[in-house]
């Protein structure tokens, strides 16, 4: 981490510096989850209280190409498909944040693995970056799965997108054929214009900070977009957003529909950026689209699996 004035920290800006210097600065932090602008004040309280609901997962460590992550898998009590579900959170989030969603699905069938993204949660790290979490995700994709289907939210869409699409730096891809994007941002562009608004990049900064990500994903930033992105992967399925979302405003469900006609809008007002995630009709729309991708197999030949062992009860602070 490059060393800066205790008040620029204080006061979260880089007005001032030297482009150079403020591109730096600003990729690093921007890289650095635990000190976003996203994260909530109460962000441990929030964990330690979440992690309970991780209790009945089987908890495993799994090594991955940008060091070990922690994953949880969800048994159903019938299993409808082989494949599973592979659930991926949103950026300084973590797992325990989307067990709602996961009970829901699990519920209906479906065996369900999450995983706390690099430099998150209780994976290793401390920094970490867009194609380091892709690499991670098709790494867990390849040892828990096959994966029948990603569900999202927020930056995780992006991350899970880059990881299907599979385009260099990426060395594989994740495999798969449907996707609900829950709160997803379309464009990157469009999370370092807020994240330098925020920061005070000046207009210089802002483009040695760019330039910065551009190097990293070994192309132009305007390439990274869900619209572009999910036509690339072959993927089809959801787009799920309220228009109240302050994080991450509704024209970008918008844009994805309007550019990829395979994708499903569904809207639900009054729901935020997060409160999104533990809604019952949002659950219901996702399991629903789930269940109607599965060919229904007889039932003699579904696979029913046993219980997982659970992990430890006691909550584990961050």
């Amino acid at each position: 981490m490059v060393w800066l004035p205790s008040e620029i920290w204080s006061e979260r800006r880089f007005r001032g510096l030297p482009s150079a210097v403020a591109g730096d600065a600003a990729f690093r932090v921007f890289c650095t989850p635990a000190i976003s602008e996203r994260r909530a004040v109460n962000h441990h309280q929030l964990t330690e209280r979440a992690r309970y609901h991780l209790r009945n997962a089987h908890w495993e460590r799994l090594e991955t190409p940008v060091g070990e992550v922690q994953t949880y898998v969800f048994e159903p009590d019938e299993q409808i498909a082989d494949d599973i579900v592979l659930i991926v959170h949103g950026w300084t989030g973590e797992s325990s944040f989307m067990t709602a969603m996961a009970e829901a699905i699990r519920r209906r069938g479906f065996r369900v693995a999450l995983f706390d993204l690099p430099a998150h949660g209780l994976s290793s790290g401390r920094s970490t970056n867009l194609i380091d979490c892709a690499r991670a995700t098709v790494s867990v994709a390849e040892q828990l799965g096959p994966v029948h289907a990603l569900v999202t939210h927020s930056f995780g869409g992006l991350i899970s997108l880059v990881a299907a699409e599979g385009h260099a730096p990426m060395q594989g891809k994740l495999k798969t054929k449907h996707i609900a994007l829950i709160a997803s941002p379309n464009h990157l562009s469009d999370v370092t214009d807020h994240f330098s608004r925020h920061w005070e990049l000046d207009p210089d900064g802002r483009r040695a900070f760019e330039h910065r990500l551009e190097r990293l994903g070994g192309r132009s930033l305007n390439c990274f977009a869900a619209a572009k992105l999910l036509p690339a992967s072959g993927l089809s399925g959801l787009v799920i957003h309220a228009p109240d979302d302050a994080d991450v405003p509704f024209r970008c469900a918008e844009e994805i529909v309007d550019s990829v006609p395979d994708m499903e809008l569904h809207s639900f007002n009054g729901l935020g950026h997060r409160n999104i995630l533990f809604a019952s009709p949002v659950a219901r729309t996702v399991t629903s689209y789930l269940k109607r991708t599965v060919q229904r197999q007889p039932a003699e030949n579904r696979v029913y699996q046993p219980a997982a062992a659970n992990a430890p009860a006691a909550s584990v602070s961050a």
